[in-house]
């Protein structure tokens, strides 16, 4: 259809967390601490999982800064906070899956960082997030 705008496509309603939205709107680390601990979290993806389980796996997409080589994760509280400069694909994650991402790489990934671009973003270092996770 000619002169027809596209619209961005958009993400299911599962690929959010109300809490941890809520959590980030009041700046509340306890609160961010909760909503992590009882509800998944949206992370991008170099590689989507299964076509038809997309909740299923992928491949996880890091920040390396090309200056001081430190990474980052990016998570996420809605896929729609997602800055359309990262890969286009999103996995929803649960925070069995978080704590055991965090674990694993703890000694590789220097910082996380909550909704990046906003609307209120936040920061935490993998430590304070396994913490938060293990309580």
């Amino acid at each position: 259809m000619a002169g027809a705008k596209r619209s961005k496509p958009k993400q299911p309603l599962e690929f959010r967390s109300q809490a941890l939205a809520e959590a980030l709107e009041r700046q509340d680390m306890a609160a961010v601490a909760l909503a992590l601990r009882n509800g998944n979290t949206v992370v991008p993806l170099i590689k989507p999982g299964p076509r038809d389980r997309p909740l299923d796996g992928g491949e996880v997409w890091t920040y390396r800064d090309p200056n001081s080589g430190e990474v980052a994760l990016l998570l996420f509280s809605d896929a729609a906070h997602k800055p359309a400069n990262l890969p286009p694909a999103v996995g929803l994650q649960s925070p069995a899956w978080l704590k055991s991402f965090l674990t694993r790489y703890e000694s590789t990934i220097t910082t996380v960082f909550l909704d990046i671009a906003g609307p209120h973003p936040m920061q935490a270092s993998p430590a304070e997030l396994l913490k938060a996770l293990s309580v």
